[in-house]
């Protein structure tokens, strides 16, 4: 059995737009890819078009992976994100973590007062994300906003399960105590 390589993979890709290693990488990434879409709430089309404008976008950029600064895996994954938030924004959904975690409520959300809660929430959380540990904010980020799951965040970022979910609960945590910090 010969070991998958994404990185060798991608590196093939940049130099010689070689169609087998993207083929491979297709094989590989796209299933992945459109479950963690559907995580986010995609339908079965949809999170299948995102994953293929996800590998699309992977064979485009293929020459601006670098291996020093990312496993090939957190790179594609990163793409794919990239890809989900971009699609968001044209259709204009407001993040559905924040809707999900209990943090807005029913308003009429076109009263100026409206308004400027939901942004100080945000800002709230948005300052108290940056004060947690890197760490924690890594697992939170690919938990929360890229949609993996606990044992694929384990997988790659090379760390037990158990360790994934006690960052995420301490971060969860430290976020739930700074936000009624500031209320």
């Amino acid at each position: 059995m010969v070991e998958f390589d994404a990185a060798r993979l991608i590196m093939r890709v940049a130099a010689s737009q070689d169609r087998d290693a993207f083929a491979q990488l297709f094989e590989h990434y796209a299933p992945r890819i459109k479950a963690m879409m559907m995580r986010r709430g995609a339908s079965r089309d949809r999170a299948e078009d995102l994953a293929q404008e996800t590998l699309i976008r992977l064979w485009r950029k293929a020459a601006q992976y670098d291996p020093e600064r990312a496993t090939a895996s957190a790179w594609v994954y990163a793409i794919a994100r990239n890809v989900s938030v971009d699609e968001m924004r044209r259709e204009g959904r407001a993040t559905a973590w924040i809707e999900e975690d209990g943090m807005l409520e029913e308003e009429d959300n076109d009263e100026p007062e409206s308004l400027l809660l939901v942004a100080e929430r945000e800002a709230q959380v948005r300052s108290s994300m940056v004060a947690l540990p890197d760490e924690q904010l890594r697992v939170i980020r690919l938990s929360f906003f890229d949609g993996l799951a606990h044992g694929e965040i384990a997988s790659l970022l090379g760390i037990p399960l158990g360790t994934v979910k006690s960052r995420i609960r301490l971060a969860l945590q430290r976020l739930r105590d700074r936000v009624g910090e500031l209320k």
